[in-house]
């Protein structure tokens, strides 16, 4: 008999069969001939096999362990075959606990076993399904959770996790695990069709650049059901980049974004790469209003995966990268939140042209309700003190119609007569018009509560808007997200007159001090319920 040691594929096999691995159901014709290849060639002792069943009934993964001694990284990474440290797998397992009980626990990656195994452990009256694409994981999926004395009530599927057809059935699904991290360029373009028609189906766009875990955060949202949930660790670089955008839109609308823990390299929350990593968790069909985002620096302060910051929806919804909301620094006074809970921070109108755009009231080529009163230069908020007051003083935006055929014979001549104007004067091939769905028609947003100044060589201007005037993109307006009367006005700005500092802001050279609307969102503000009992 050819004698080989624990770090190779023989070993591992027939360990795989003397712990009971065709006592699982699903057994498939891979299997069998990855068995019939290698069974046989190695002896496994009575006393190897006792250690390796008391480490697997005791959490370990020994058998995942072996594998990845011999399977190098680099062999394992086109299947993206990177396994999860127990302390995070813990964390997700207790953190499903919490969140009730399930009939069934889903593992679409399944690996060696490690999370379909602590969810036996943790709820053993459930229905287990794990797949996998490799028969060696299948194999030791299986041995794993014959060895932990479970085999009934429990399939393994050698299978594609993207194929699986969603059943209908009654009781709540758990969907756990660590989808496969492969990248787009080892992805076929059968499968980059799928994902484009998949997302299609969900009223959204996909990347063919997205890797394999956006595929399977869109195969859960197709397969789950509502009040189904699940918690997914990834890498983190969805948060930001664009093809992770549609796991963003999903964790927003189907899937029910619940929370998301990002977990610093240096806390290795891969065995085989130093990587930030991203644990998602989410309820199926519900639209939360907030989002708790957290940072760890060491798995062992994962908990329950409790503990964050609340982040409005809305916030995540209008921000194309997400890192950074997970980022609070410093840490938030009691009774305090950020700025972006309370109102969205908006550029004003960006015109494109504001030679031909802005004009005073004084203009008779455009009818006068077709002029908003605007703020249009830093220095009006500057000389508004509190409050703006009036717009006698203000320039104006012209303001019109994607429709023309709304306005009365008399003001479509004049204004048919005013694009004639901009038209001969490029307006319409600039880069801004080009991009407008109707190039004539700025899309002014209405008035915001509070203005405020966002360049400046001093802090920002916080002005309550009074006056109802519109704003171009030389100032920020802040809208609020939850009804705040006019005393939670007036207390809110009042707060950002005198809290705010030019060091909280971009300082670029000449001195000049700036903050984009993501970065204003971030100051630190009282509560509604803090701003409502001042005073």
């Amino acid at each position: 008999m050819n004698m080989k040691t624990n770090d190779s594929p023989a070993w591992l096999v027939n360990v795989c069969l003397s712990l009971g691995a065709r006592d699982v159901a699903g057994w498939s014709p891979e299997e069998t001939a990855l068995v019939n290849a290698y069974v046989g060639d190695v002896e496994v002792s009575t006393s190897e096999l006792a250690r390796v069943r008391q480490a697997i009934q005791a959490g370990g993964d020994p058998l995942g362990e072996a594998f990845s001694q011999w399977r190098s990284p680099e062999a394992r990474r086109p299947l993206g075959q990177t396994y999860t440290p127990g302390a995070i797998i813990d964390a997700m397992v207790e953190w499903a606990a919490d969140q009730g009980i399930p009939e069934r626990v889903v593992d679409p990656g399944c690996g060696s076993g490690r999370y379909i195994t602590a969810a036996a452990r943790r709820f053993p009256k459930a229905e287990l399904l794990a797949i996998d694409i490799d028969p060696l994981a299948t194999l030791m999926t299986r041995a794993a959770l014959a060895a932990s004395g479970t085999t009934k009530n429990v399939s393994v599927i050698l299978g594609d996790y993207r194929s699986l057809k969603k059943e209908s059935r009654i009781g709540r699904s758990l969907y756990i695990g660590n989808p496969p991290y492969v990248r787009h360029h080892q992805i076929d373009s059968e499968w980059k069709r799928w994902l484009a028609n998949e997302a299609k189906a969900c009223g959204l766009r996909a990347s063919a650049l997205a890797g394999l875990h956006v595929y399977f955060f869109l195969a859960t949202a197709r397969q789950a059901s509502d009040g189904d949930y699940g918690a997914f660790i990834t890498s983190a670089e969805w948060l930001d980049v664009n093809y992770g955008s549609l796991i963003r839109q999903l964790l927003l609308t189907q899937l029910g974004g619940k929370s998301i823990h990002v977990i610093e390299p240096e806390a290795m929350p891969f065995a085989d790469a130093a990587t930030t990593g991203a644990i998602t968790c989410f309820e199926v069909g519900k639209r939360h209003p907030h989002f708790t985002l957290r940072r760890v620096e060491d798995v062992e302060n994962l908990d329950h995966l409790q503990g964050g910051t609340e982040v409005h929806r809305e916030r995540l919804a209008e921000a194309n990268r997400w890192s950074v909301l997970t980022r609070v620094t410093p840490k938030l006074p009691e009774g305090y939140v950020e700025l972006g809970e309370l109102a969205r921070v908006h550029r004003g109108t960006a015109t494109g042209a504001n030679a031909i755009w802005v004009t005073d009231i004084s203009d008779d080529r455009i009818p006068k309700d077709l002029l908003a009163p605007a703020v249009t230069k830093a220095r009006e908020l500057f000389a508004a003190g509190d409050r703006l007051v009036t717009t006698e003083h203000l320039r104006r935006i012209i303001d019109l119609p994607e429709d023309l055929d709304t306005l009365d014979p008399n003001a479509k001549k004049a204004v048919e007569k005013f694009l004639s104007f901009a038209e001969a004067r490029g307006v319409r091939e600039g880069y801004l018009a080009s991009k407008r769905r109707v190039w004539w028609s700025l899309g002014v947003r209405k008035a915001a509560p509070i203005l405020a100044s966002y360049m400046a060589r001093r802090p920002p201007a916080f002005v309550l808007n009074d006056a109802n005037a519109s704003h171009l993109n030389i100032a920020h307006g802040l809208y609020p997200r939850l009804e705040l009367n006019s005393v939670a006005l007036e207390r809110l700005a009042a707060h950002l007159r005198t809290a705010v500092t030019q060091a909280q802001g971009r300082t670029y050279a000449g001195g000049l001090t700036k903050f984009e609307p993501k970065e204003m969102e971030r100051i630190p503000v009282p509560s509604l319920e803090v701003l409502l009992e001042a005073g």
